[in-house]
């Protein structure tokens, strides 16, 4: 409890934004709209072809930036009134935010975010839909997506691991957790947390040791399940 107050730990993965018509390489058997993985998100990919996955990265920020948070987003921003909400998302876009939510790590970079080529902590904001191989950072290197590509280190993993460990209840939606780093916060819950799962199709990796309550649900209906099931276990 953060005072007399629920601390709820939020773990969103791309199932979160599916409703909100955002697809990922995982929805259409290794391709990322119609992109292989290994040619617009790894550090190879960006040595071999920059212009390429410049270009990948401004098409998914328009998309992004045209699509609108979905009712799942909406009531995890509303439960801010009554607990104490932090949201651990694998997503690259910024919904969570739009739709009002206020503490939000993202474990995978932002779309909306630019950093330097040879400084990772030298992040600077996109103005607009475009990043092009003639912007640069203030030291003038080339600026890429902030984006952390397959095969690279997770800098907000331990903060993530933090925040799971302080948790009175974690919520996993629209992730299996079936992607390591990712998949291995769960370990970081206290023996005493409540572990939520909404998930139309549960197929998650767990500790057995582990007692899951799964709402079979998407996104949206989901969370309408979660909200209720907040007031009646833990009334604010």
């Amino acid at each position: 409890m953060k005072g007399n107050r629920l601390h709820l730990v939020v773990l969103s993965g791309a199932g979160m934004s599916a409703e909100s018509g955002i697809r990922t390489f995982r929805d259409s058997d290794g391709l990322w709209e119609e992109y292989r993985v290994e040619d617009v998100a790894t550090p190879e990919a960006w040595q071999k072809n920059p212009e390429l996955v410049q270009s990948f990265y401004n098409e998914r920020r328009k998309q992004i930036h045209a699509a609108q948070p979905n009712r799942g987003h909406r009531i995890l921003a509303e439960l801010e009134r009554d607990y104490d909400v932090t949201i651990v998302t694998q997503n690259i876009d910024d919904l969570h935010e739009r739709a009002g939510s206020a503490a939000v790590v993202h474990l995978h970079g932002q779309i909306g975010e630019a950093r330097c080529e040879f400084d990772e902590h030298m992040i600077i904001p996109i103005q607009g839909d475009v990043l092009t191989m003639h912007d640069r950072c203030p030291d003038g290197h080339a600026l890429r997506p902030n984006i952390v590509w397959f095969g690279e280190e997770v800098p907000m993993l331990a903060e993530a691991q933090r925040i799971v460990e302080h948790a009175d209840v974690v919520l996993i939606i629209g992730t299996s957790l079936s992607v390591y780093p990712a998949a291995g916060l769960i370990w970081s819950a206290r023996v005493e947390a409540d572990v939520v799962l909404i998930d139309p199709n549960p197929k998650l990796s767990i500790p057995a040791s582990r007692t899951v309550k799964h709402i079979c649900a998407g996104a949206s209906e989901g969370m309408e399940m979660m909200a209720n099931w907040l007031k009646t276990k833990h009334a604010p």
